[in-house]
């Protein structure tokens, strides 16, 4: 009886995914936008101004805990969760799954959306991600800021935010394994980052979306959290290749003219600015001071 509990201990140490990868833990960071929430479909749903802000916020906070637990069934000793969205103090913290740790508002650090990442994770999730500026059928797009930029590059390719932060990830060689939001940040997200789980949680017509309830959205999310973290072998840090060139394309004179004094900033075309650093958090530092 004895050799037979210590054989079942054993395999279950090493069918878990944190041995498969040769480690005894399994940290997971969860970056939580709003847009990108289920049933989110005007500005007014994500402003703390709106009518049905305090809705959303709780339905935000629900689809955050359902990544949780997904990543608790598969494993994870240790989640941080980022609020990402405006204010970075939408998520209801006694609401939030006594799991998981919570970092709200913004520092002024440049990781933004990403501050709290590191080397130690093993594995990213993005909840409530929404496509880049300009993507259409896609539900109050916009990269970064919803009324400074037109579009974000860098080595001639155009990121939204989900591109972005998953770079910030690759740096400290981090991999995102799954996102969920709208279907055209999923459909962005495989093209960029190749594989990755994702769940779309609405789909965009028009101005318009087409949403699933959003208990079936919490389960589908729990689902595939669950199921990336289990196949964590498949994924692969996102990275380009130095030297990085950013091109950042804003919307008006005043703000190119003041951003190009930027050191290292460069006017590059009509409302347009370049910056250019071998170094990738040097990039980002500049994007954070520039837009």
């Amino acid at each position: 009886m004895k050799n037979l509990f210590a054989s079942i201990c054993f395999l279950f140490v090493c069918t878990s995914p944190a041995f498969s990868q040769g480690k005894t833990d399994l940290k997971v960071f969860i970056s939580v936008d709003m847009e990108g929430i289920t049933g989110v479909v005007n500005w007014e749903d994500v402003n703390r101004d709106g009518k049905d802000y305090e809705y959303f916020r709780e339905i935000m906070t629900k689809e955050a805990n359902a990544a949780i637990e997904g990543a608790l069934a598969a494993g994870a000793t240790e989640i941080l969760v980022r609020d990402s969205h405006s204010t970075a103090r939408n998520l209801l913290p006694e609401m939030l799954n006594r799991n998981a740790k919570l970092l709200r508002d913004w520092s002024g650090g440049f990781k933004s959306m990403m501050e709290g990442i590191d080397k130690t994770f093993d594995a990213v999730i993005f909840i409530g991600y929404h496509a880049k500026a300009g993507t259409p059928n896609a539900i109050l797009e916009h990269t970064m800021s919803s009324t400074n930029i037109t579009d974000v590059s860098i080595n001639g390719i155009s990121l939204p935010e989900a591109g972005i932060n998953a770079l910030i990830a690759g740096y400290y060689n981090v991999p995102v394994v799954f996102i969920a939001g709208e279907l055209a940040v999923c459909q962005q997200a495989k093209k960029l980052i190749g594989e990755i789980e994702t769940v779309a949680v609405k789909e965009g017509i028009g101005n318009a979306a087409l949403n699933l309830h959003p208990e079936v959205a919490r389960e589908k999310i729990a689902e595939g959290v669950k199921k990336a973290l289990l196949n964590l072998r498949k994924y692969k840090p996102y990275k380009l290749k130095p030297p990085y060139k950013l091109v950042l394309k804003l919307k008006n004179e005043e703000l190119v003219h003041e951003k190009s004094f930027y050191p290292g900033a460069k006017r590059t075309g009509d409302w347009e600015l370049t910056y250019e650093n071998r170094d990738l958090m040097e990039v980002m530092k500049a994007f954070n001071r520039m837009h």
